[in-house]
C-alpha cells in the first residue's frame, strides 16, 4: 500500500476510534427483546453466501423476530427468503456502484437511516461484513445495545462483542462463525461444510412458469443436457475467450448432444451473440430477457452452468445446479462457489500471484494479465465433459 494510503487509512481508523469511544458513552435506546438486525450491504454472490446463516439462525432461534438489512439491489435475492421475517433496505454508500454527492453524504445519510432503525428497537446488530465500519456505525448511531462483528481496526471501535477474524476461511464460513458468536456458541476454528449446508435461493413459482415457457419457445428440449454458459463478469479482468467459449460448446455438443442457453446481463448481450456466432452448436440467448428469479429457474434445468467468478454461477449453485467455474484474480478459498466440491469445481491457471484480488486493471493492461485468459479451452472441456458424465449417470441411477 503506498505511504499516502496507509496515512490515509490511519486517520480514518482514529477518526473512527473518536466517533465509537463518543457513541459507546450514550445510554441505550429501548429495545425489545428477542428483535435481531443482520447487515449485509453486498450484491448476488454475497448475500448467496448468507443464506446457510440465514437457515442457521431461524433453525436456532425460532421465535426471534430476525431482520435483514440489504441494498435496494439485494431484494429480489432475499425477499422470498423464508428464514427472514422482515427486509429492510439501505442505499449503503460505496455499494450502490453510483458517484457520492458529496462527502458529507455518508454521514448525513448515516444520521437519517439511524433515526429510522431507533424505531424497530432491536436488541441484537451482527455486521456481516467484516470491514464494514459505516454499518457498525449505523447500529451504534441507531442505539442497537449489542453490537456483534468482527476485531476489524476500522470496525471494533463501534462494537460491544468483536470476534476476532481468522483469515483464508470462506465468506459463507465467516457469516456462520459471527452468527455463531451471536447466539452464545463458541465458533470453532473451521466449521465442516456439511455442517454449513448448500447456499438457497427461492424462486417464485410464477418466475418458474416463465422460465419453462422461455425455454419451450426457444426449443430447449427435456431430452438433451441443457449447458447454460455466463459468460459476463463484472470486471474486465475476470473474463475468458470469447474463441474458447465457443470451443467448449462445440465440444459438449459433439461429445454429449448437450444444448445452450447464453445468459447475462442486456449489457453482455452483444458478447453472448459474438459467442454463438462463432459457435456451430447453436445456443438460445438469454441476455437481457429474463428476471433473477426467472434466471435462477432455467439455471435449475441445467445439467452444468460455466462461467468466470461471477454471481449468477453463485446462483446456479443456490438452485441446486452443478457448476465449473474460472477463477483468476479473486481468492477462490475465500470466495469460490461453496457447496460439494463435486459438484462445484473451480478452474485456476496456478499463477504464483494468485490471488491478488484485484479487478480494477486498465484496459491497456488486460492482456498481461492472463490469470483467467490463459486458461485452456482443453482444460475446461476436459472437467466439464467429467461433470456432464457424472450428472449422466446420477440420472441413470435415479431413473
Amino acid at each position: 500500500m503506498p505511504p499516502q494510503a496507509r496515512f490515509s487509512h490511519r486517520l480514518r481508523d482514529r477518526g473512527l476510534r473518536l466517533a465509537g469511544a463518543w457513541l459507546s458513552r450514550r445510554a441505550p435506546a429501548p429495545s425489545e427483546a428477542k428483535k435481531i438486525l443482520l447487515i449485509r450491504p453486498d450484491h448476488l454472490g454475497d448475500l448467496l453466501f448468507l443464506t446457510p446463516t440465514l437457515r442457521h439462525l431461524r433453525q436456532s432461534l425460532p421465535h426471534t423476530h430476525i431482520s435483514l438489512l440489504v441494498g435496494k439491489w439485494g431484494l429480489p435475492i432475499v425477499k422470498n427468503n423464508p428464514h427472514v421475517d422482515e427486509i429492510l433496505t439501505c442505499d449503503f454508500p460505496g455499494f450502490t456502484r453510483a458517484e457520492k454527492p458529496s462527502p458529507w453524504q455518508p454521514y448525513r445519510y448515516l444520521c437519517d437511516m439511524a433515526r429510522t432503525l431507533k424505531q424497530h428497537r432491536f436488541e441484537t446488530a451482527i455486521i456481516l461484513r467484516f470491514d464494514h465500519w459505516w454499518g457498525a456505525w449505523l447500529a451504534a448511531a441507531a442505539g442497537i445495545p449489542h453490537r456483534v462483528g468482527y476485531a476489524i481496526d476500522s470496525v471494533q471501535p463501534f462494537l460491544t462483542a468483536p470476534l476476532p477474524y481468522l483469515e483464508n476461511l470462506h465468506e459463507v464460513e465467516q457469516n456462520f462463525r459471527l452468527a455463531q458468536f451471536a447466539t452464545g456458541e463458541t465458533p470453532a476454528p473451521h466449521i465442516p461444510a456439511e455442517t454449513i449446508g448448500e447456499t438457497e435461493f427461492f424462486v417464485p413459482d410464477a418466475d418458474a412458469q416463465r422460465a419453462e415457457n422461455w425455454l419451450h419457445a426457444n426449443d430447449i428440449r427435456p431430452d438433451r443436457p441443457l449447458v447454460v454458459i455466463h459468460p459476463g463478469a463484472g470486471a474486465a479482468v475476470k473474463l475468458w475467450r470469447i474463441e474458447a467459449w465457443a470451443q467448449v460448446m462445440d465440444a459438449l455438443a459433439a461429445d454429449f448432444s448437450a444444448q445452450f442457453v447464453l445468459s447475462g446481463s442486456p449489457a453482455e448481450r452483444e458478447m453472448c451473440a459474438s459467442i454463438a456466432e462463432k459457435s456451430a452448436a447453436g445456443a438460445a440467448i438469454a441476455a437481457g430477457e429474463t428476471t433473477l428469479g426467472q434466471l435462477a429457474a432455467i439455471m435449475a434445468r441445467a445439467a452444468l452452468v460455466i462461467g468466470p467468478d461471477t454471481g449468477p454461477v453463485k446462483l446456479a449453485a443456490a438452485v441446486g445446479a452443478r457448476t465449473l467455474s474460472l477463477y483468476g484474480a479473486v481468492d477462490a478459498v475465500k470466495f469460490g462457489t461453496w457447496g460439494n466440491p463435486r459438484r462445484h469445481r473451480i478452474l485456476l491457471a496456478g499463477l504464483a500471484c494468485q490471488p491478488c484480488n484485484r479487478l480494477d486493471f486498465p484496459a491497456a493492461e488486460l492482456d498481461a494479465h492472463f490469470c483467467v485468459r490463459g486458461l485452456s479451452a482443453a482444460g475446461v472441456i476436459a472437467v466439464a465433459g467429467e461433470m456432464l458424465g457424472d450428472d449422466t449417470n446420477s440420472r441413470k441411477n435415479v431413473v
